[in-house]
């Protein structure tokens, strides 16, 4: 069996912290989001994946290689142009041939043992059917929904506009090579583009069982939203992250407690208080006398100064965090520079969940300690304040003293107005 990953699209919906690559190789868990999925599909027994790329491709093709470093073949097709998903398949259709294929949306976070476990349940039923993976979520108004009957899959629905708890579609399958004579009969969506599902749906009006496999409660994150990085962080922390393992240099004094992972190069000065779990990546300096809370996550060259404090909070490559900075709840990404005193809020005043902007549109996070999400190379003074949901633009200056409390374009300068009087001594 064969592995698809499904990595062309752009993520608009993540911005900022997809401005300068794909959002299948962000930072979270340890490791960029599409590692965790090949070895997902390896620990399943697939040592063949296709990756079908488009949107800065070349980035992902460079950061996973040729697959020797999971010990899989790995091979690349550019889908070529943003045509959905049933339009992704058919641009790997001749490199699957006609052998049975697991596909998984690429930008999916899950247990690691889903894709093998699903696997299983596909070969016990003797390898006669298609399997679709599902997931049971709180709210499943904005995926697609499963109508099931004894097992087996009736069709799959279009987002519903109700609020409720559902078991929905969650980008993962079994095929069989045949499923592929079905592309050509997809018609065109509402929103023009070839959608996998609704290849589904045409193949069992035709007659193809697929039976469903339903993934475990909590196990399963769609990366879409900046907030989903968070939620992705804390599940695969906890997956990944049992024990203590400690390759770096770790100074007398340091405490750390419960499952941490402190990477080879990685530094933690005297006075650091670290709880896991957390993962802190090779090339970073953490303290002295800082406090790192549990599911917080270090990419490879981050520092951490004296005094601070970070919690549950995806931080990647090469940022600098200064003095009696807090960062809570929140993603910075690579090569920001963080002013001393910087706070990030990350709790309404009324305890409500906090409100983000998402293409344009406030919406409900669903969380209801949520801090800011901070794009490639942003700067802050000395004390800036950055209140709950507010997303910075790439590059963008965030001036001393400054209250941000609502988004910042990327490429901006923000400047605090302070009025002060001088007078003589009396």
């Amino acid at each position: 069996m064969k592995g698809v990953i499904l990595a062309a699209g752009k993520g608009e919906r993540l911005d900022p912290l997809n401005s300068s690559r794909p959002k299948h190789i962000l930072p979270m868990g340890g490791s960029p989001l599409i590692f965790h999925t090949i070895r997902a599909m390896q620990r399943a027994g697939i040592n063949e994946i296709i990756i079908v790329v488009h949107h800065m491709g070349d980035q992902i093709a460079s950061c996973v290689g040729d697959g020797s470093a999971f010990s899989v073949g790995v091979n690349y097709v550019d889908q070529g142009r943003p045509g959905g998903t049933g339009d992704a398949l058919r641009a790997a259709a001749p490199l699957i041939g006609g052998d049975d294929f697991l596909l998984v949306y690429g930008d999916l976070a899950f247990s690691p043992s889903s894709l093998a476990e699903m696997a299983s349940f596909w070969a016990k039923s003797g390898k006669r059917e298609a399997v679709v993976g599902a997931v049971m979520l709180p709210d499943a108004s904005e995926y697609g929904a499963i109508e099931s009957s004894g097992g087996r899959l009736v069709r799959i629905m279009e987002k519903s506009s109700l609020p409720g708890p559902g078991l929905v579609n969650a980008g993962m399958y079994v095929f069989p090579g045949c499923i592929l004579k079905y592309l050509e009969a997809t018609p065109l969506s509402e929103r023009g583009e070839y959608e996998l599902t609704a290849t589904i749906n045409i193949a069992v009006e035709d007659g193809m069982p697929f039976s469903i496999y339903e993934l475990k409660d909590r196990s399963w994150v769609d990366v879409g939203r900046p907030w989903n990085i968070l939620e992705a962080n804390r599940l695969l922390l906890d997956e990944l992250v049992r024990g203590k393992s400690v390759g770096g240099t770790v100074e007398e004094g340091a405490q750390i407690r419960d499952d941490v992972v402190i990477e080879r190069g990685a530094t933690v000065l005297s006075g650091a208080y670290i709880e896991g779990p957390v993962w802190i990546s090779s090339g970073c300096r953490v303290g002295p006398n800082c406090h790192l809370r549990p599911y917080t996550y270090l990419a490879e060259g981050v520092r951490v100064g004296n005094a601070c404090e970070i919690k549950g909070s995806v931080v990647m490559e090469r940022t600098h965090i200064g003095h009696l900075s807090y960062i809570g709840d929140s993603v910075l990404g690579r090569d920001c520079n963080i002013g001393a005193g910087t706070i990030t809020a990350n709790l309404r005043f009324d305890d409500r969940n906090v409100r983000a902007s998402l293409k344009g549109k406030m919406v409900d996070t669903g969380h209801r300690k949520l801090g800011a999400f901070l794009g490639d190379g942003v700067k802050t003074g000395i004390n800036v304040s950055i209140y709950p949901g507010v997303k910075i633009g790439h590059s963008s200056w965030i001036g001393p003293h400054a209250s941000v409390q609502r988004d910042v374009p990327p490429e901006t300068v923000v400047i605090a107005r302070v009025e002060f009087e001088t007078r003589p001594r009396r």
